[in-house]
């Protein structure tokens, strides 16, 4: 006897694409986004770091005040004025008394600013205050 051989009466339909898993990938990509986004450091403020050889890591819960070649302050990525930041240093102290200070100040800046911006600090309670550079490049070896 020959074998019998049964053949399905309903054929496979394709599955539709899962909205649940695609919706779930689309908002898991803007929650990233929204968490990265506040990450970035005065994206439109333009200055210009002095160089150092010697640089260190920037502490992570540290405040960042830039200081424009202008002589404009800006904290919390909006610009203030100089009583505006010990309002703000204050502030700061009082939640958290250990955080340091970091000086991000336009080359060109005058050292009176910045020793006016330092005095600032420290009289708000601040015992840690950096100046913040960028790494120089590699001097090019020369050739003979």
């Amino acid at each position: 006897m020959f074998p019998r051989v049964f053949r399905p009466r309903m054929r496979r339909v394709a599955a539709p694409i899962d909205a649940v898993a695609f919706l779930n990938v689309i908002l898991v990509g803007v929650l990233f986004y929204l968490l990265r986004a506040p990450f970035v450091l005065q994206p439109g403020i333009r200055i210009e770091l002095p160089e150092s050889a010697f640089t260190d890591g920037q502490p992570y819960d540290a405040l960042v005040v830039t200081v424009s070649q202008e002589g404009m302050l800006f904290f919390n990525d909006r610009r203030v004025t100089f009583e505006d930041l010990r309002t703000e240093f204050r502030k700061a102290l009082h939640e958290r008394p250990d955080r340091a200070l970091i000086l991000e100040a336009d080359r060109r800046v005058s050292h009176g600013a910045l020793v006016n911006l330092c005095n600032l600090a420290m009289e708000c309670g601040m015992r840690t205050v950096s100046l913040g550079t960028r790494v120089a490049a590699p001097a090019e070896a020369a050739t003979p």
